[in-house]
């Protein structure tokens, strides 16, 4: 093969033309006559027996030339890009491919180019930090959940109120019918849960125990089940059972059943230690968004098309892969949010944007900078996946490739520099909490275990607007994935 031309447009895709030989040409010929033979027929052959010329004889001397095609473009694709010393993104795509009498080729195809950008500014960036200081109301929040899980049930003979656990009977009616899913039996429903429509809740409040009583309601407009979005219905509702939580005595004896402190005063001073250091590590965290952020608003460079979308894709997968932990299909979730995927991933680029924008800053900066990992660093982040997977040691190293680790270290030891050389700004003070309402039941409970001083916090999973992000074991990436090809993947045909 022979790379006859290379033409760069605008810093965003170039053009590559080559030169196939006879020989290669011919070897990828043999190669589809060899797969494809035994699905020919030839009077006077077995199938799979019939020599090439016969066929080609017969069938016409361009009858392998489609296979041959798909078999030899992913190499000439690849070995055009690397004499060509490109980083490219995307596959490529076919533009031509003309044969010669001696049953040479020449392919010319194009290439998006792997985006070039500048830096410039990027120690000493200022960006607000937030306050990691941990407010009275704070701490008395987090005590006032823990004594609501301790809280003591018993039936209650008064009317209902927010916060009670009710056994119900109901039955919804939509013009007059009931609707399928819409009756239910000693159903257990906590009134302000929001487990029910807007208004059957707050509308069940001030009912007694054997009370029957009509709630006259409407479905939210983009309520999952269409049919039933945006009418009126009537919910034919009976309270069987009305019970209320006697919450516990706020006092050293309380302290004492639900932590490893003696007093109520220790108890308070070990959450309000536990608070302020999980705020503290938000509040790192959120100055290291800021500061990243601003970085990658200084990236004016076009981002090529296709990148963005292997990242959406890339956080759809995850997306994906998280909903099927809990028995859940990407579309069941989609419906239920009011979109489709298309508008999911629409709702996705901003942050992929930025992501690649912010890769491609930490790519130049490490450049700049000559950053390196050392050897011992490699083994390091080899040892770390090995034991975040539990698999062996030479595992991680087989299923992470080694210039996948290094480019990463290379990301980190760059967004360390940038941040600890920013400066940070004081955080705008923010408006005085406002008197605090009664303890609500939390949306996930949490189990508080009696001796232990601290709970270890696990590893938060984003998914705001798209961000999915699920990593596969053992391999792991936070920031975009480079994607300069060395061998270029099968190419894309020009549609005809």
């Amino acid at each position: 093969m022979n790379v006859t031309s290379c033409e760069k447009k605008d810093n965003k895709t170039a053009e590559l033309t080559v030169a196939v030989t006879t020989e290669e040409f011919d070897k990828a010929l043999e190669e589809s006559y060899r797969k494809s033979k035994n699905q020919i027929s030839v009077p006077g052959f077995r199938k799979g027996k019939a020599p090439r010329k016969i066929i080609e004889r017969m069938y016409g001397t361009s009858v392998f030339y489609n296979d041959a095609l798909d078999i030899i473009l992913p190499s000439v694709c690849g070995f055009g890009i690397t004499e060509s010393e490109l980083k490219t993104v995307g596959y490529p795509k076919i533009q031509d491919v003309s044969f010669g009498d001696d049953k040479s080729a020449t392919v010319i195809y194009t290439v998006e180019l792997y985006p070039e950008v500048t830096v410039e500014n990027y120690k000493g960036i200022s960006a607000v930090k937030p306050s990691a200081v941990v407010e009275d109301s704070a701490v008395d929040s987090e005590i006032a959940s823990v004594q609501l899980r301790n809280a003591r049930i018993q039936a209650a003979s008064r009317p209902a109120i927010n916060g009670d656990t009710t056994i119900i009977d109901f039955e919804g009616f939509v013009d007059g019918k009931p609707f399928e899913g819409g009756k239910g039996e000693n159903y257990e429903l906590v009134l302000g849960s929001n487990s029910f429509i807007p208004g059957f809740e707050e509308k069940m409040q001030g009912m007694t125990v054997g009370e029957e009583r009509d709630l006259d309601l409407e479905f939210p407009q983009e309520y999952q089940a269409k049919e039933l979005a945006g009418k009126a219905a009537v919910f034919k509702v009976k309270l069987n059972e009305l019970k209320e939580k006697i919450l516990p005595e706020l006092d050293d004896e309380f302290a004492k059943d639900v932590s490893e402190f003696d007093t109520l005063e220790e108890y308070k001073n070990s959450i309000r230690e536990k608070l302020t250091a999980e705020k503290k590590e938000e509040a790192e965290k959120g100055f290291e968004d800021a500061v990243l952020t601003k970085l990658a608003d200084t990236i004016t460079t076009e981002l090529p098309e296709s990148m963005i979308e292997e990242f959406v894709d890339n956080q759809v997968d995850g997306f994906k892969r998280q909903l099927s932990q809990y028995g859940m299909e990407i579309g069941m979730y989609l419906n239920m949010m009011g979109t489709n995927e298309e508008g999911f991933r629409q709702s996705m680029r901003p942050n992929a944007e930025k992501q690649i924008k912010i890769t491609l800053a930490l790519e130049k900066i490490a450049e700049v900078e000559k950053i390196e990992p050392s050897d011992d660093e490699i083994e390091k982040y080899y040892e770390e996946a090995s034991s975040r997977y539990g698999v062996e040691l030479t595992v991680a190293k087989e299923s992470i490739a080694r210039e996948s680790v290094v480019h990463e270290l290379r990301l980190r030891a760059a967004s360390k520099l940038v941040v600890d050389s920013a400066v940070a700004e004081e955080a705008p003070a923010e408006p005085a909490p406002e008197e605090a309402a009664p303890a609500k039941e939390p949306a996930k409970e949490k189990k508080t275990t009696k001796k232990a001083k601290t709970e270890e916090k696990p590893a938060a999973a984003e998914a705001e607007a798209g961000a999915a992000p699920a990593e596969e074991a053992p391999a792991e990436k936070k920031t975009a994935k480079k994607t300069a090809a060395k061998k270029a993947p099968a190419a894309e045909k020009k549609d005809e």
